[in-house]
């Protein structure tokens, strides 16, 4: 159905569309992370979620329809297993020094953040607004997408801007994609030693001519 042929409420604007594509694709994307190599991963979200962030953005928060919120779905399971796979992917660079945390005034030394905790925590929140839009009710939609944009000023914004600068810093170090590319190079070669070998054992023969 073309966007001017949906009812007139916000939950079928083209800007609240635009949000809830890219957030469900954020979603399956992060459920998927292993899927990726490393520098495939940061790549893709050097270039996801900034269109995230702006998709959020530029939506108004309606007014609620209802005084309990929207439900949520996104199990303790659910969040581990996304923060997980981010941790497993980045490793060492899954940790960065945090600049906006509320208790940095506070503190005499540096505060270390995740890369891998914050994104569960937008996973979470996007999620559990994807869910409650799919159920088709225009009600529930407009309340998920107030809770999802209260937030998303609130906290999960601001957590998506500091994955960002972490994941910009990495893309652009001198030695991003070298590592892959070496591991990459060292593994062809371990084939192709292997091959060598294999071939010369194929053509030994024993004693009575037989290929061994």
């Amino acid at each position: 159905m073309d966007l001017d042929q949906l009812p007139d409420h916000i939950v079928y604007s083209k800007n609240v569309i635009e949000f809830v594509t890219v957030a469900a694709e954020t979603c399956l994307f992060l459920e998927h992370a292993t899927d990726f190599s490393r520098e495939d991963f940061v790549v893709k979200s050097v270039k996801l979620f900034p269109l995230l962030y702006l998709k959020a953005s530029l939506i108004d928060i309606p007014a609620s329809v209802f005084d309990k919120g929207a439900e949520r779905f996104v199990t303790e399971e659910d969040y581990l297993f996304v923060r997980e796979q981010v941790e497993q992917l980045l490793g060492a660079d899954d940790s960065y020094l945090e600049v906006f945390h509320p208790d940095m005034s506070l503190s005499d030394t540096p505060i270390a953040a995740f890369v891998s905790e914050n994104i569960a925590d937008i996973y979470q929140e996007l999620k559990d607004f994807a869910a409650n839009f799919q159920l088709g009710e225009v009600d529930i939609m407009n309340d998920a997408l107030v809770v999802c944009l209260e937030a998303f000023g609130q906290h999960w914004g601001q957590k998506l801007l500091n994955a960002m600068r972490a994941l910009h810093a990495l893309r652009f170090s001198d030695g991003f994609g070298v590592e892959e590319a070496d591991e990459k190079e060292a593994s062809a070669k371990k084939i192709d030693r292997n091959s060598f070998l294999n071939f010369l054992h194929d053509d030994e023969e024993d004693e009575f001519g037989n290929i061994l």
